[in-house]
């Protein structure tokens, strides 16, 4: 008898943490399988992923700017030629990602207390707002991970009781 496995359906999972498990097992799946594409084709290449919450995730064998640039430089390398239109849309695209990517980094930043100047009171309060529902959510996993350790630390006491028993 074969075990056939079944296909996930991919749809938002709603429970935060089995998410953010997801999250992490599937990225780590990810920049590997981009690591492999770079070493066995031998490619430069740049991965950028945000998490849910904002963190910056990347993998590059080079640095990422050093990838951007030779994307800068791909039509004058291969004798393409690019439309100025192209252009314009791919330097309004960059400009935008390069916008978010900033505005990303603050946030992470103002996450970590960091680079808090400026903001007024309304923004601090909503800071705070998120830092403590993050902190609920890290709170929640950490006493669901506790129960899970003491309950496998009395089930290993069941069994050396019952052993001690036994051996008496």
């Amino acid at each position: 008898m074969r075990m056939v496995r079944q296909k996930t359906q991919i749809r938002k999972i709603e429970n935060l943490a089995s998410r953010q498990v997801t999250f992490s097992k599937r990225r780590r799946g990810l920049f590997k399988k981009a690591q492999e594409l770079s070493t066995l084709c031998d490619v430069d290449m740049a991965l950028i992923v945000f998490s849910a919450t904002g963190k910056l995730f990347h993998y590059s064998p080079l640095s990422i700017n050093q990838v951007l640039e030779r994307r800068k430089l791909l039509p004058q390398n291969t004798g393409e030629q690019q439309s100025s239109e192209e252009i314009q849309i791919a330097r309004r695209r960059s400009a935008i990602l390069s916008k978010e990517l900033a505005e990303r980094t603050r946030e992470l930043r103002q996450m970590k207390g960091e680079d808090l100047e400026g903001l007024d009171l309304k923004e601090l309060n909503k800071l705070e707002a998120i830092i403590e529902s993050r902190l609920a959510a890290v709170v929640k996993t950490k006493g669901e991970q506790m129960l899970k350790e003491i309950g496998t630390l009395k089930k290993k006491v069941m069994e050396l009781n019952l052993y001690q028993s036994r051996n008496s």
